[in-house]
């Protein structure tokens, strides 16, 4: 709550133009939780969340729904991590027991956010959303670790997986397929000589 206070008591010839003091009263009973979410607002209001590697996470606000859609193609990893988030969800408080099922589009999981008298539902879905968010990003660091080695390893090999230029002998005939013979196996019966 932001209060503004202005001082009137002073002589009318010494009162400075429009000042004002800021004064902030802080309720020792609330807690301040903050998180931070890659989030898009949908025309219609429904919070699209990006932060995850395998997943899409929509909050849709008219229905009091969670909707997990696959990023690009169905498969375990995306499946696992949809069942991990409704798990989370479900052992918090946030989404109904009952309500947990695959949604109408292909590889997506749905469920319904519960009400709260005391609580804004939908800010407590995305509290958790986050916290869940927050136990995933090892699993994504891992993965984008993973695929930095790959790529150093065969942009840059060690001594022990790499050739220089030279190193190998040039031979006449390489390999198991023979190219000069009478008949060569790419020409379809063709002679060669």
């Amino acid at each position: 709550m932001t209060i503004k206070i202005n001082v009137i008591d002073t002589p009318p010839e010494t009162e400075p133009a429009n000042e004002t003091v800021n004064i902030k009263i802080v309720d020792p009973n609330r807690e301040l939780l903050e998180f931070k979410l890659n989030m898009r607002r949908a025309l219609n209001g429904d919070l699209m969340i990006f932060d995850h590697v395998d997943i899409d996470i929509v909050v849709m606000l008219e229905k009091k729904k969670i909707v997990a859609f696959a990023k690009d193609l169905m498969s375990e990893v995306v499946y696992g991590a949809e069942s991990r988030l409704f798990e989370h969800l479900k052992k918090q408080g946030v989404v109904a027991f009952d309500s947990i099922q695959g949604g109408n589009v292909y590889g997506s999981l749905e469920a319904k956010i519960l009400d709260s008298t005391d609580i804004d539902s939908v800010k407590a879905s995305l509290y958790e959303i986050s916290q869940w968010m927050n136990t995933e990003r090892p699993y994504f660091a891992s993965a984008e670790a993973y695929d930095d080695m790959l790529d150093d390893a065969l942009t840059d090999p060690d001594a022990e997986n790499s050739t220089e230029l030279g190193e190998v002998p040039h031979e006449e005939e390489k390999g198991s397929i023979l190219q000069h013979n009478l008949f060569a196996p790419y020409l379809y019966g063709r002679y060669t000589y």
